[in-house]
């Protein structure tokens, strides 16, 4: 059987670590149906609140999360971060491996798509 060490291609490191690293995918899972703040998210992860926000970074750098600007009864503002990561897929082949990843439409294009659809 040939080896592929050294013949990996197309493949995303950072990616791959990013979604090995446990806070990552416990952030995802958790912002998937809602949108959840840093301080609950770190309150989830039980982790202190820079760590949470290095991963809330790296999600973002990779267009894995999506923040959103929240204003509370009290006339604060704070953000919210929901998941944008619908699927991962990797496939291995002879010539090394790809990675395929699906993100959720951000809801203010999948308007606008919608009615350049419907407006034709």
């Amino acid at each position: 059987m040939p080896s592929v060490v050294g013949e990996v291609r197309d493949v995303d490191e950072e990616l791959l670590a990013l979604l090995d690293d446990e806070y990552a995918r416990t952030i995802l899972v958790a912002t998937r149906e809602e949108g959840k703040s840093a301080q609950a998210l770190s309150e989830l992860c039980d982790a202190d609140d820079s760590t949470i926000y290095r991963r809330i970074e790296r999600l973002q750098d990779r267009d894995l999360l999506d923040a959103h600007q929240q204003l509370d009864p009290n006339g604060n503002h704070y953000k919210t971060y929901s998941a944008r990561l619908e699927r991962v897929e990797i496939e291995f082949h002879d010539d090394g491996v790809t990675i395929d990843v699906d993100r959720r439409e951000p809801a203010a294009d999948r308007f606008t798509r919608l009615y350049e659809e419907f407006t034709g």
